[in-house]
C-alpha cells in the first residue's frame, strides 16, 4: 500500500517534473508474470528514476547499508526501503550472496518484477563493470526472461558522493527481453551462468554506449582507491565496436 501511494502522490510527479526522463523501450516490459530487469548502476537515483517509468511494483535486491544506517538520516532511509518491500543484501561473502539469489528467486516464483544491478554497485566513474553470475542463476532457475534497462545521464547528475542531483538530461532505455531456456536444467553449471551474464551485460553494454571494463566493480575501486573495494588485477577496456585496449 505504502508503495504504490508514495510512488503515485510523491516519487512520480517529483521525478517527472525535476528530470523529466525520456523512456524507450518501455513496450519490452511483461505486463504480468515474473521478469528480471537488469539494470548499469550509475547512481543511488537510478533505483528512484526506473521505477517511476514503470506502472508494475519493481523489487530491488539493495544493499544493507541502506538498512543499518544511524541516526535521523538513516531511520528514515531504512523505514522508507522497508515499506517499499526491498530487499536487503548483505555483500561480505559468498554465502551471503547466495542468500540474495534465493530472496530473487522467492520474488520471481511469487509472479513479481525483480529489479538488480549486476555489476554489485555503483560504477564509480561512468564505465560499465564485469556481471556477477547472481542474476544468471535466479534467470536459469525460475525460466523468468531478463529485460536489459540502460540508465544514461544518472552518472552526470549524480555520481557516487554527491548529496543532491543535478538537473541533466536523462534516458532510461529497456531493451527487448532475453530468453534464456535453451539452458534449462544448466543453473548449476559455472560456464553456463558466465556465459549467460556476459550475453545479459552485452545487451546492457549496446543500449548504454558506455565504455567496458572486464573486472569487477568492486576491485577497480579497491584499484583506484574507493572504501569498500577488494583488489584485482588489470583490466581490459573497449567501446562498442572498438578494439579492446588495456587498463593500466
Amino acid at each position: 500500500m505504502f508503495y504504490h501511494l508514495f510512488k503515485s502522490i510523491v516519487l512520480v510527479p517529483l521525478l517527472r517534473c525535476l528530470f523529466r526522463p525520456r523512456v524507450e523501450g518501455l513496450e519490452n516490459l511483461p505486463a504480468s508474470g515474473a521478469a528480471i530487469i537488469a539494470g548499469n548502476h550509475l547512481s543511488f537515483c537510478d533505483s528512484f528514476l526506473m521505477p517511476a517509468t514503470v506502472k508494475r511494483r519493481i523489487t530491488f535486491l539493495c544493499k544493507q547499508e541502506y538498512f543499518t544506517g544511524r541516526g535521523v538520516k538513516g531511520r528514515l532511509t531504512a523505514a522508507f526501503f522497508r515499506a517499499c518491500g526491498q530487499i536487503p543484501v548483505d555483500r561480505s561473502g559468498r554465502s551471503a550472496g547466495q542468500a540474495a539469489v534465493e530472496e530473487g528467486v522467492r520474488v520471481l516464483r511469487g509472479g513479481d518484477l525483480l529489479g538488480i544491478y549486476p555489476e554489485g554497485t555503483r560504477s564509480h566513474d561512468g564505465r560499465m563493470y564485469k556481471g556477477k553470475t547472481g542474476v544468471a542463476e535466479m534467470a536459469l532457475r525460475t525460466g523468468a526472461p531478463v529485460v536489459p534497462c540502460a540508465m544514461i545521464g544518472t552518472f552526470e547528475a549524480q555520481p557516487a558522493g554527491r548529496r543532491l542531483p543535478r538537473v541533466v538530461p536523462i534516458t532510461i532505455r529497456f531493451g527487448e527481453p532475453l530468453d534464456f531456456s535453451r539452458y534449462a536444467g544448466l543453473a548449476d553449471q559455472r560456464l553456463v551462468l558466465r556465459a549467460v551474464t556476459d550475453e545479459i551485460m552485452y545487451a546492457l553494454l549496446k543500449l548504454s554506449e558506455q565504455e567496458y571494463v572486464d573486472t569487477y566493480a568492486a576491485e577497480a575501486k579497491a584499484r583506484a582507491g574507493y572504501p569498500g573495494g577488494t583488489g584485482a588485477g588489470p583490466g581490459i577496456v573497449t567501446r562498442p565496436g572498438a578494439p579492446a585496449v588495456r587498463a593500466g
